[in-house]
């Protein structure tokens, strides 16, 4: 597995460039656009998702304390008109990207992962689930573009380091083997083992030779194309796998 470097400045960056995109794919779609990469969403039901989610961080993360939260990112009462659905989801995407700016990557912050309970969780989360959601809606506009290829990396890395053993797995759970993945175009790479229910994200660097990390099955695509197959936004068959496909699509999360 490669290094990767990113900061709070570099999420918040992607942040920022994505935030636009997304009220402009919305807007150009129109609430009743159906969402093709989240079956049986709307355009309105991406927004409400979205904003829902922004306002709950915003609350959550600057509490200071490291306990979980006793409210969910729900709405309340009915949605909004299409007008100001789309100028709460400015409003929010602006107050997240403020509240966000305003605490160190160290700050004290719950969050859902076997990980420190820190606030650069929560700045690596929004910039990918932003990311995302920003994919999801060029695709209900018709209009799809690739993640930027070093987020992209650092949203593999995301899927591997953080939702796998926080337990958010869609794939099966009863196999065993070594995965290998390849960001073709950011020259990086990353080896994956399969323990049934268990995963285990390898460090090339400490992989003892008595180790046995032959890959058993190994896919390679752009950056973009490879974590939006892990979070079940595209097809695996965009990749080009080798092995057994089964061990890949046991990675997939979201």
């Amino acid at each position: 597995m490669n290094r990767l470097h990113a900061t709070k400045d570099f999420w918040l960056a992607a942040l920022r460039a994505d935030s636009p995109a997304l009220q402009d794919a919305v807007a150009q779609a129109g609430p009743g656009a159906e969402v093709p990469s989240c079956p049986g969403w709307t355009c309105a039901d991406l927004v409400e998702h979205v904003t829902t989610l922004l306002h709950w961080v915003r609350e959550t993360v600057p509490r200071g304390t490291t306990d979980p939260p006793t409210t969910r990112p729900e709405r309340d009462g009915e949605r909004p008109e299409w007008d100001q659905a789309l100028d709460e989801l400015r409003r929010e995407l602006t107050g997240t990207i403020e509240t966000l700016e305003a605490v160190e990557a160290d700050f004290k912050a719950w969050n859902w992962a076997p990980q420190s309970k820190q606030a650069a969780f929560w700045h690596r989360r929004m910039a990918h689930e932003i990311s995302i959601h920003r994919w999801d809606a060029e695709a209900a506009a018709g209009r799809p573009t690739p993640i930027e290829t070093k987020l992209a990396a650092d949203g593999i890395s995301e899927v591997l380091d953080t939702w796998l053993p926080a337990g958010k797995r869609k794939g099966p759970t009863d196999l065993h083997g070594v995965v290998h993945l390849v960001a073709s175009d950011a020259g990086h790479e990353w080896f994956v083992r399969l323990r049934g229910p268990g995963v285990a994200l390898l460090d090339t660097g400490t992989i003892l030779d008595s180790d046995d990390h032959h890959a058993r099955a190994q896919a390679t695509g752009s950056a973009s194309d490879l974590l939006l197959a892990l979070m079940g936004r595209q097809r695996m068959d965009r990749l080009v796998v080798t092995g057994d496909p089964r061990l890949i699509g046991a990675l997939r999360t979201g």
